[in-house]
Parts: structure tokens; sequence; C-alpha cells
């Protein structure tokens, strides 16, 4: 036994050295452009962390680094950047070897924006959008704290649900942040990381493609908007032979316009370069309403599902002109016609250096934040008696497109109806981001559960057992 102990110890070592010798043989092939994006990235990460994150918490530079940046290949930060912080002005530089210094600066309700390439300024006026709502703590729940607890259901396993849910926390390779559980309409338990709490903004990654449906389905309920519509484009309706005319609303929220957005992830050789169209709104400073509308067309619309940036992007930009044609302030209508009227507090919404919210990822929501979202979808987009989302728009968003052979995506909502999370029912639909980020609703359990935090792999796996092991605790 201690001979084999020494040799997984030994091979352990070589995997870990073999590894180390990768990562820096790739740190030493990276081009000036993709240091220069790495460091631009890890500005809007240190500085969301602390000004955004850590908004009520404390957090300092160093945490937010080493837990949120370092610990995950794909932001690609190395030892070797350097960053300072100024505290007065709220401005990250974080400036990598060969490669330009790249600057965020956070500017309130509007979060964190990365600065355009040797400047430290934006192209529009920031706007204050805090929550009208009172104190959660003096509003029952839902739409405050108060009373928002209830006991198990009768015959549920107590110890198994609470093991199950302490795995979920302490699973160190999940790096979970918050959790709740919520059935029949109250919480039956939530659980948070060490300095986290329910009113935590946390970045919720493309999660926000679900908000930017739900805005849409607002627009769709005030009759500015319908599904079946051309989407209202100008750039695309300047020409009578424009493909692009022919891209629907239901189109754009089943990610099926037919855009040639180009979508690399984040393996590709080129994934942090310019030529990954998809990824570049996050690691550069671009107008990314024009980025997404003004691309050409490969497919015909409505003809295969791509999960690709531009689709969402370009509703926020119908729904940008839509409420600006109004005379409204497009920063405020998440928070007036939307937020406020769920008891969604906490949500921060990031733009890009034009002020044009980067929703398919830089959206900061707390935890109850999320359990309101899924509560409005649960109830069929009506809230303690009024109807926020259109009639039957609940329905629409979690049908799987036809466009998707695997039936896993729906309008800017995950399915399960193909069986993804084979432990959960297949009426189950969620808002799902990036580094394991969801919201799982569960219709016929009338259950929602909410989980947050950077995972860096394999999180679909651990929470599908996650809530199969809640759904078993409860003998639902």
């Amino acid at each position: 036994m201690l001979k084999r102990r020494r040799y997984l110890t030994g091979l352990l070592a070589l995997i870990v050295s073999a590894g180390i010798v990768a990562e820096v043989r790739a740190q030493e092939g990276r081009t000036a452009e993709e240091r220069e994006h790495a460091a631009a990235w890890g500005a809007h990460h240190l500085c969301a962390g602390l000004f955004v994150v850590g908004r009520d918490i404390q957090r300092d530079p160093e945490t937010v680094v080493a837990r949120d940046i370092a610990w995950f290949p794909p932001f690609r930060w190395e030892d070797s950047f350097e960053y300072t912080v100024d505290w007065d002005t709220k401005l990250v530089s974080v400036t990598a070897p060969g490669a330009a210094t790249r600057t965020a600066r956070y500017y309130g309700d509007q979060g964190c924006i990365i600065h355009e390439h040797g400047s430290t300024e934006i192209h529009f006026a920031p706007v204050h959008v805090a929550s009208t709502l009172p104190d959660a703590a003096t509003q029952p729940w839902p739409m405050g704290d108060l009373d928002r607890f209830a006991p198990l259901p009768e015959g549920a396993d107590a110890d198994a649900f609470n093991a199950t849910l302490d795995w979920a926390m302490n699973e160190a390779g999940q790096n979970t942040r918050a959790l709740i559980v919520i059935y029949r309409g109250k919480v039956i338990a939530e659980r948070f990381a060490e300095g986290f709490t329910a009113h935590t903004p946390q970045i919720s990654w493309s999660q926000g493609k679900s908000i930017a449906a739900a805005l849409t389905g607002v627009l769709v309920q005030q009759g500015e908007l319908a599904l079946m519509q051309p989407a209202p484009v100008p750039e695309w309706r300047e020409d009578a032979h424009d493909p692009r005319r022919d891209i629907l609303i239901r189109d754009l929220l089943h990610m099926s316009s037919g855009l040639d957005f180009l979508n690399l992830g984040i393996s590709d050789p080129r994934s942090y370069t310019a030529a990954n169209e998809h990824f570049l709104i996050y690691f550069d400073a671009l107008n990314v309403y024009e980025h997404a509308v003004n691309q050409p067309m490969d497919i015909g619309p409505n003809e295969q599902f791509r999960y690709r940036n531009s689709d969402p992007l370009t509703l926020m930009r119908i729904v940008k002109q839509i409420v600006e044609s109004r005379g409204e302030n497009n920063l405020e209508f998440p928070r007036r016609h939307f937020f406020d009227r769920i008891g969604m507090r906490n949500a921060v919404l990031e733009t890009d250096t034009y002020g044009n919210f980067i929703i398919t990822g830089y959206d900061f929501l707390s935890a109850h934040d999320w359990a309101r979202f899924g509560l409005l979808h649960l109830w069929d987009g009506v809230w303690e008696g009024e109807r926020i989302l259109a009639e039957g728009w609940v329905d629409f968003i979690s049908t799987p497109t036809k466009t998707d052979p695997r039936q896993r995506y729906g309008g800017l909502f995950w399915v399960n109806v193909g069986g993804a999370f084979p432990d959960l029912p297949r009426d189950a639909y969620t808002p799902a981001g990036w580094m394991g980020q969801n919201t799982m609703i569960i219709p016929s359990l009338d259950m929602i559960v909410v989980r947050l935090g950077p995972s860096p792999g394999r999180s679909n796996q651990y929470l599908n057992r996650v809530i199969g092991g809640i759904i078993e605790a409860l003998g639902l």
C-alpha cells in the first residue's frame, strides 16, 4: 500500500508539473493582443469583485484576484500581471507584459465598464437607478424577505435533505456561494458561503440572456412587440433585398437568427482575439449592440439553433429603440418596468462604454433576486395578481425550439425536455450561465433551486446530483 501511495503521489506530481510546464509554454506563446484582452478582462473582474460584488461586503484585491480570476484558466491571468486600484475614483488598471495597460471603472448602477484602449472615459452619462422599494426586511415574502421560510413538507427526510445541502456547499471543486431551495412559493432552505449573503450581487453570466427574454416579454405584454413580427432593426430594413429582414423576434429568442456571429469558445487558438465575435464583448470596449446587428447572415432564419450572443444583444437593441422612442431612459427601463415590480432589489446590469447592456454575461444579481425571477416564471408571468409577462410567454420560453434537435433550448432559457439533467423532471427549465449559474424552475414539483458561484467545471453533473438529492429527500 505504501509503495502504491508513493507511486500515485509521484504520478500526481508529474501530472501537476506537466500542467505547469504546459501553462508556462502557453503563456510564452501568447500574443500582445491576447495578453491585452486578458488584462482588460482581469481589470473588469477585479473592479466588479471589489465594487459590485463587494458593495455590501468587504473584499480586498488579493482575494478577488485569487478567488475570482487567477483560479480559473479561461481568464488567462498570469503572475506577471500588475494591477493597481484607485479607491477614490474606483479605477482599476491591469498591465500585462508586452501589452497595453487596460482599465475599468465602477460607475455606480451601471457597474464596472472596460474602457477603450488608451482611455479612461466613457461615451454616455451614467444614471442612478437604484431600487425605490423599501428595505426587504420590512416587506413580506415574496416582495420582501419577511416570513419567507416554511418547514419541510410532511414525510421529508430532513437528515438526507441537510446532508445533500452540506455536500453541495462543501464540494470545494464547485465553489458554490449561494444555494436556495423554494417549495410551494416559500424558502425551505438557503445556504451561503462565508462572506456572502442573500443580497450579494454575483456575476450571473448568461443567466442574463433570460433577463433579455423577460424584458422582451414585458414589451410584448405592453403591446410594443409580437413574437412573429420581423425584428425592427433599422439597418436590416434599409435594403429591400436584405435577407435579415426575414428574422423574426421569435428567431432571436430561439438563437436561430442565422447571423454570422462567430463563437470560438475558449479553447480555439483565436479565442482571445478579435476573431471571436461572441466573446469579444467581454474583454474589449466596443459598442456591443452595433457589433451584433451589423453582422451578415450565413444561413437562413429559423433553420438552426446556434448559441451566439448576437441574438439576445439584438433584442436588447430593439428594447432600447422602443423605450427611447417613448421618451424614457433605457438605463432605467429594467428597474422601473421589471425589477422593482417583483422585488428584485440588488440587480446591476453592466453596460459597454456606450451605455448598452452587456446582458449576455455582465449581469450581477443576488440569490434572492434570482429566486423572485424564478417565482415569476413559475407563476406564469403573474406577480401578486398583476401580469408582468405576456400571456403564453412562459409556455413559449420553456418549450424547446424545433431548430435544436437535442431539445435543450427554448426562448433564451435552457430546457430539460431532452434530459440534460437526468434526475430532474423533463418540464424543468432554467436561466443558465457559464461557470454553473442556475435558477432551476420545476413546475411539476412547484420548486425552484438557485445556485450561484464560479464553478471550474462539470457544473451540470453537480447540479443534477444536488437537485436530484433534494427531490429524493423531500419524497417528491
